[in-house]
C-alpha cells in the first residue's frame, strides 16, 4: 500500500521531533480490552514460547492514525520465564509484512526489544502500537519495509499482572527469545518456523537484546540467531544509577527500584526509603516515560532515603550489591555477531560502561562491531544508530562476513 504524501510529511515531522526528545511523543495508551492481558490461572501446560492466546490488532505510527504500515498484526500472549525460571505469561505484538519476502531463503524474524516505556500496564508497547503512541514505531516500521517479520515483546508485567521487571537481565532476555519462538509458532503470522532470526533494541531494549544474545546458547539454542543489535546498553546498573541521580530522567530510578522489589522481595526496598521516596514509587508505578520525566526531573536520591545517603551507597553493600551484579551484561560472551552502537555524548546511559561491556565480549572471543559517535544526547544517539542497524542486519541475513573491530576501541 502506497503511503500518501501528506502521511510521508507527517512521518518526517515525527522523526524530526524525535531528535529533540523522542520520549515525549509517547503517553499512556487508551485502555485495550483488559481481559486479553489477564492470563489463565493456572497457566496451561506447554513450553517456553507457546502461544496462550492471540487476537487481531493494529499498528499506527502516528497518534491521529494516518500512517498504518502494510502488515498483518496480531497481539499475542505467550509462555516465558521470570528472573528465577518460573513460568509466566508475557504479551507482545507480531507483525508480518503483506509484501512477499524478496531476499534469499525464508523471511527473517526480528525480535524487537522496546526502550523505556514505564512500568504500569497502561505503558505496554502493544497498547501504544495500536494507539499510534509508540515512539519507536518508525523504527519498527523500518524493519517491516525491509521485509522482515517483527515481534515486539511487552516484557514481564507490562500489560499482564504484576510489576514490570525493568532492566532485569534474565527476565528481559527470556521475554525477547520467547517472543521470537511465539512468532514462529503463530500460524496466523505466516512466518517460518525455523528461519533466520535477529534481536534488536536500544537503551532498555539494547540491554534486553544483549541479554537475549548472551542467553541464547543455553535458553533457546534452536533459534537460528544470525546476530544482535544492542544500542546504548545499560550494562552496569550501578554506574547508570549514579548517573541518573539528580538527572532529568531521575524517574527511571523509581522504575528500577520497583523492578528490584518485584524480582527480589527479600531486599525490602521500601524500608530504605523515607516517605518522599515511597511516594515517588507509588507515583512512577502509574507514570509512563514522559510523565515520569516531567514529574521527577532532577530529583536527588539523598532526598528519598531514610538515612540521607544516595542510592549508589547502598549498591556497594549487601544484600543489594550481589543482586545488582546479577544484572551485569558483558560477562557471558555471545556466540553470534554483535553490533553495539553508543554515543560518547549519551546523557542517560554512560558510554564507558557500554564500551567496557563490548571489550569484555571481545576478550571472551565474541565477534563485535563497536560503533561510537559524537551525537549529543541519548535520544540523538538512537536516531543516528538505526540506519547503521538496518544495514548491519541486512548483511547478516544476506550471509555476509560480519565486521569485527575488537582490539581497536
Amino acid at each position: 500500500m502506497r503511503v500518501p504524501s501528506r502521511a510521508r510529511r507527517l512521518l518526517g515531522t515525527l522523526l524530526a521531533a524525535a531528535t529533540g526528545m523522542a520520549v515525549l511523543t509517547v503517553g499512556a495508551a487508551p485502555a485495550a480490552a483488559e481481559s486479553f492481558y489477564d492470563p489463565p490461572t493456572p497457566l496451561p501446560p506447554g513450553e517456553n514460547g507457546d502461544i496462550i492466546r492471540h487476537e487481531p490488532a493494529e499498528f499506527f505510527i502516528d497518534p491521529i492514525k494516518l500512517i498504518r504500515p502494510d502488515a498483518q498484526v496480531q497481539r499475542i500472549m505467550y509462555r516465558s520465564t521470570d528472573t528465577h525460571g518460573e513460568p509466566i505469561a508475557v504479551t507482545g505484538t507480531v507483525l508480518t509484512p503483506n509484501s512477499p519476502w524478496r531476499g534469499e531463503g525464508p523471511r527473517p524474524v526480528v525480535g524487537y526489544a522496546p526502550g523505556t516505556q514505564g512500568v504500569g500496564d497502561e505503558c505496554a508497547p502493544s497498547k501504544a502500537l495500536s494507539a499510534g503512541l509508540e515512539y519507536e514505531g518508525p523504527f519498527i516500521a523500518g524493519l517491516l519495509t525491509r521485509g522482515y517479520g517483527v515481534v515486539v515483546t511487552d516484557y514481564e508485567g507490562l500489560g499482564t499482572p504484576g510489576m514490570h521487571t525493568y532492566v532485569n537481565r534474565a527476565a528481559e532476555g527470556h521475554a525477547v527469545l520467547d517472543a521470537v519462538r511465539a512468532a514462529q509458532r503463530l500460524p496466523e503470522a505466516d512466518l517460518p518456523g525455523a528461519g533466520p532470526v535477529a534481536t534488536a533494541g536500544y537503551s532498555q531494549g539494547g540491554g534486553a537484546s544483549a541479554a537475549a544474545a548472551e542467553l541464547h546458547p543455553e535458553y533457546a539454542p534452536e533459534l537460528d540467531l544470525r546476530g544482535s543489535y544492542a544500542g546504548a546498553v545499560p550494562a552496569d546498573l550501578a554506574v547508570v544509577a549514579e548517573n541518573l541521580d539528580g538527572h532529568y530522567a531521575a524517574g527511571f530510578l523509581g522504575y528500577a527500584l520497583l523492578s528490584m522489589d518485584e524480582a527480589y522481595p527479600e531486599l525490602n526496598i521500601p524500608d530504605v526509603l523515607n516517605e518522599r521516596g515511597k511516594r515517588l514509587l507509588s507515583e512512577v508505578e502509574h507514570q509512563c516515560t514522559p510523565q515520569a520525566i516531567a514529574a521527577h526531573a532532577f530529583t536527588k536520591s539523598t532526598d528519598l532515603t531514610r538515612d540521607g545517603r544516595p542510592l549508589s551507597a547502598y549498591l556497594d553493600e549487601e544484600p543489594y550489591a550481589s543482586r545488582v551484579a546479577e544484572q551485569r551484561i558483558g560477562e557471558r560472551p555471545p556466540e553470534v555477531p554483535m553490533l553495539v552502537v553508543h554515543s560518547v555524548l549519551d546523557d542517560i546511559v554512560p558510554y564507558d560502561q557500554g564500551r567496557r561491556m563490548a571489550r569484555e565480549w571481545c576478550s571472551g572471543g565474541s565477534n563485535v562491531q563497536f560503533s561510537s559517535s559524537l551525537v549529543p544526547t541519548h535520544v540523538g544517539g538512537a536516531i543516528r544508530a538505526f540506519p547503521e542497524m538496518f544495514l548491519w542486519l541486512g548483511d547478516r541475513f544476506a550471509g555476509k562476513t560480519p565486521p569485527d573491530n575488537c582490539g581497536r576501541f
